[in-house]
């Protein structure tokens, strides 16, 4: 199946794909971290028409049903198309100050201006992660950012501080 990926800046992301019916199907990825589905009528293939629209909670209960795993190879190959913006992981070491305590509490985003996009536990990808999930040894952070912001990611995890002065 091909799926279309485009980039919608100022907005997010676009994905579509036609299904098995012939209907073309859109799911956008909001900046807000919500996500839109759209449906293209086949009367007028340019306008996009609504069908729901889902919070970050939301979605990554539907993308677990989905299968989570491809958002996250997505973001990945995404940002090799916009300059300065790269991916990267990092990992929850059993001796980080946050194991077994909420994301939010990193301030990660704030701190480095990085965004924490997955989780990956195990061989589960918790998509779209909110302040309250959790961290657990073992976990590897998907983040979006600037090679800075996502390095200062990995000093916040391991140590609790980042060196330099917080990005926006």
């Amino acid at each position: 199946m091909d799926v279309r990926e485009v980039l919608l800046p100022g907005v997010g992301l676009r994905f579509e794909f036609e299904n098995h019916d012939g209907d073309r199907i859109g799911v956008i990825a909001l900046r807000t971290g919500d996500f839109e589905v759209v449906v293209y009528p086949h009367e007028d293939p340019d306008q996009a028409q609504r069908v729901f629209r889902l919070t970050d909670e939301e979605a990554d209960a539907l993308a677990q049903i989905l299968g989570a795993p491809r958002i996250a190879e997505k973001f990945a190959e995404l940002t090799s198309e916009v300059p300065g913006l790269d991916a990267g992981q990092v990992t929850i070491r059993p001796g980080s100050p946050f194991v077994d305590r909420p994301l939010g509490d990193t301030k990660a985003r704030t701190r480095t201006g990085a965004s924490i996009v997955a989780i990956v536990r195990d061989d589960e990808v918790l998509a779209s992660p909110g302040p309250s999930e959790l961290l657990r040894a073992g976990d590897v952070l998907v983040v979006i950012g600037t090679v800075a912001g996502i390095a200062g990611v990995g000093e916040i995890v391991a140590n609790g501080d980042v060196s330099g002065p917080a990005q926006d």
